[in-house]
């Protein structure tokens, strides 16, 4: 998939995330049941280990990416200081066939499956090239945190 300027999302708008945990680079396509994410794998990122990234940080990065499509009724406004507390509730299926290496850039696909207030069911897959190398289904909970 070719990354073009004009479409790219700010990632900092639908997540929470920061360095170190920050696990998606852009956003290419973002609806309110489908997301499209970007990441390169660096060499100084948390969950690689000896040039692979870890099953970790591929899981982490398919949370993030489902994330984006409940995040964004919290983020609409990028300048309100909203604070958002999420997590993963439930893996019903996941399945790993690779891991990438140092230098990768992956691809990560997620489409909503249901939704109960904030409360989802995501089908998600990630790629490399043209090689699957994640899928799941996850279940997310993801609310505004009170000051």
């Amino acid at each position: 998939m070719e990354i073009k300027e004009e479409n790219i999302i700010n990632i900092h708008n639908f997540l929470p995330h920061r360095e170190p945990m920050l696990m998606a680079d852009y956003i290419l396509e973002l609806t309110k049941e489908k997301v499209v994410t970007s990441f390169e794998i660096k060499e100084d990122n948390i969950f690689v280990h000896d040039g692979e990234f870890v099953e970790a940080g591929l899981i982490e990065n398919l949370a993030q990416t489902c994330s984006s499509i409940l995040g964004q009724s919290f983020f609409e406004n990028p300048e309100a200081d909203t604070k958002v507390i999420g997590f993963i509730t439930n893996i019903k299926k996941i399945e790993l066939f690779a891991l990438p290496k140092t230098g990768d850039k992956i691809i990560s696909k997620a489409s909503l499956i249901s939704q109960y207030e904030n409360i989802c069911n995501i089908f998600c897959e990630t790629f490399t090239n043209e090689q699957l190398l994640i899928r799941a289904e996850i279940n997310l909970f993801i609310q505004e945190v009170k000051s």
